[in-house]
């Protein structure tokens, strides 16, 4: 029933009296009043006046499945979506229902990772101000097309960002979100599959929104939006508008892949042309990254002129990190 008032007080222009709340939601006067008060806790601003009613002011900084789902109109991602307070790891999670049978087009977030994950075994800081989910997807495809999954969840967040912020985001191939020469978003891709045969992927995304500041390791090469944009960012419409990016991209990928989409990919890919360094299986590839192909592999022209396809590997881009 606090969802269902929430959402009456969110559409209302201006109070709504006790008495409409409860005509609506078929409850009486005291069951409302008891559902303001365990709002309030909530930390929701509601004022309330006699013979008005009640009217909402101000909302707390907590992602609500409610208020995502409301109007989002998707058809392969975030079909179904979960928000959980604290969480291992929402890719664990997302292994986990997906192991249990899950469909595709879920989406778990959580305000607290307590073992996020990033590339290469990291630990994924997840302080309090950032977006953490991770969607399932089970597409028909090969396991050797998770290189071009990743690029094209890359390009949907860039495409959010620079819609909903007006930030000059790129990617940095092949699981980063970069603004100006600075990381503000991470990916990790985890499947499980057959050997000719996807069964699931789970795409974990961080992203840093709200974040003032950074432990000092990371603190020279990571942004935020808040710090790009000036302004605290409302998470709720703002994953609503990365969700709808994602699905529309995703399910361009999964059901009529093009060449126009590897060029829109490519054309926001601040990789390319730069000089770079991959170390991958103990050895070090360095050239000029060149091109990106259908299947989402960096192509490197090294310096004996020889292009190398890369699909996975710690990449250094010159002029980035």
């Amino acid at each position: 029933m606090k969802s269902e008032i929430l959402s009456l007080l969110r559409n209302a222009d201006g109070y709504v009296s006790g008495e409409e709340l409860s005509k609506k939601l078929g409850v009486s006067r005291t069951a409302i009043w008891k559902n303001i008060n365990l709002l309030r806790d909530e930390g929701y601003v509601i004022n309330s006046l006699t013979n008005r009613g009640y009217k909402l002011e101000k909302s707390p900084d907590v992602l609500d499945e409610n208020i995502i789902a409301d109007g989002l109109n998707v058809s392969s991602v975030g079909t179904k979506i979960k928000v959980m307070k604290s969480v291992d790891s929402t890719n664990e999670e997302v292994k986990r229902l997906a192991n249990s049978g899950e469909e595709s087009g879920l989406i778990v977030a959580a305000e607290e990772q307590t073992a996020g994950k990033g590339r290469l075994g990291r630990v994924w800081k997840s302080d309090n101000g950032g977006l953490y989910f991770t969607l399932l997807i089970r597409p028909e495809l090969p396991p050797s097309a998770i290189a071009s999954i990743t690029l094209a969840a890359g390009y949907a967040v860039c495409l959010a960002i620079r819609d909903y912020t007006g930030c000059d985001a790129k990617i940095k191939w092949p699981n980063d979100v970069i603004i100006g020469n600075k990381k503000v978003c991470g990916i990790l891709t985890e499947m499980a599959a057959q050997s000719d045969q996807i069964d699931y992927v789970a795409i974990g995304i961080g992203i840093n929104v709200n974040h003032t500041e950074f432990p000092e390791e990371i603190s020279q090469k990571a942004t935020s939006l808040l710090i790009e944009t000036g302004k605290k960012i409302d998470r709720n419409p703002f994953f609503k508008c990365v969700i709808q990016k994602l699905d529309e991209v995703i399910s361009s990928f999964l059901f009529s892949f093009s060449l126009e989409d590897v060029q829109s990919f490519k054309s926001l890919c601040a990789t390319l042309g730069r000089k770079v360094s991959v170390q991958r299986s103990g050895k070090t590839i360095e050239g000029t990254a060149c091109d990106i192909n259908a299947d989402g592999e960096l192509i490197i022209k090294d310096y004996t002129g020889k292009n190398i396809c890369i699909n996975s590997g710690e990449v250094t881009v010159q002029g980035i990190y």
